[in-house]
């Protein structure tokens, strides 16, 4: 029977939908919206792609589900926290997320804030929850998680993108830009599942596997570029344009449409090539990467 990459990707947002909705049924939301703005960031909906990373490394390389399932919510959380600051006022000032209104239009801008900032805390509290590995692997998930979210991740990407607006960049500035701001998460769910895993201690994979994060990382942020020039806006869940709005630096404007097209289509490639080394079953990884490149949304 072949791989159905759509089947299995349905079947991961379900998993971690319902785990993430279960670790809320015990918060006391004492009459305040916190938790409430938690769980609608959360669970807006978005194609889960940090936990597919996660799930799908952790199993190529042995993990037990059961503790995937806390490294997947944590980036997940991450992931979330970041899109409700990210759409604020102070930042790209967006309305929409997934075709919804983001959360400060759904509730205000404070509880947002506050949303969010409970939502990164929260990623680290579940990290220590996760059951059957050792207390080195713990720490270590947490300091993959922690460096991959702040100054030298996501949060450098993003406030290198802000300072970014109405300049003209070249390609090695908007690299710099998107492996910190999209590709460091990406990065960091395949080391959670990686370092889930009986390998964790092999430094090599970790670095074979690492190359091919970063390929599928910066491809994901290109065809987003491509998506907000042609994509669907019902598709996408946000207004065609945006970018241009805000007069962003993208790869469309910096290499035309057609050669974004093609530098997607070079990281792909390349992402191929780092599972061709890998003596474990790839499938999974590859159909994510070929998804990532011809995604409509």
């Amino acid at each position: 029977m072949s791989y159905q990459f759509g089947t299995e990707l349905k079947q991961v947002q379900d998993r971690i939908n319902q785990f993430l909705a279960n670790q809320f049924e015990e918060i006391d939301s004492y009459n305040v919206p916190l938790r409430d703005a938690m769980k609608y960031g959360l669970l807006l909906g978005g194609k889960r792609v940090r936990p597919f990373l996660v799930y799908a490394t952790g199993k190529m390389l042995g993990a037990e589900m059961p503790a995937l399932d806390y490294a997947a919510a944590a980036i997940e959380s991450i992931h979330a926290y970041s899109l409700i600051h990210d759409d604020l006022p102070a930042m790209d000032n967006d309305e929409l997320r997934r075709g919804q209104p983001t959360c400060h239009i759904a509730f205000d801008e404070a509880t947002a804030i506050l949303a969010g900032d409970a939502l990164q805390t929260f990623a680290f509290e579940i990290l220590t929850e996760a059951p059957s590995l050792s207390a080195e692997q713990k720490l270590q998930l947490v300091k993959v998680l922690a460096q991959a979210s702040g100054v030298q991740g996501m949060c450098l990407g993003q406030s290198l993108d802000l300072i970014s607006e109405h300049k003209q960049v070249n390609l090695t500035e908007l690299e710099l830009i998107h492996r910190n701001k999209t590709g460091a998460l990406l990065t960091a769910a395949l080391k959670l599942g990686f370092i889930c895993s009986p390998h964790f201690e092999n430094k090599e994979l970790e670095q074979q596997l690492e190359r091919y994060s970063q390929a599928i990382g910066l491809a994901f942020q290109v065809q987003d570029d491509i998506l907000d020039i042609e994509g669907d806006s019902a598709e996408i869940g946000k207004p065609v344009g945006s970018d241009l709005g805000l007069d962003k630096s993208t790869y469309p404007k910096l290499l035309g449409l057609e050669g974004a097209k093609q530098k997607a289509q070079e990281l792909y490639q390349t992402a191929l090539h780092e599972l061709d080394n890998l003596p474990f079953d790839t499938t999974a990884l590859r159909a994510l990467a070929e998804f990532i490149v011809n995604r409509k949304s």
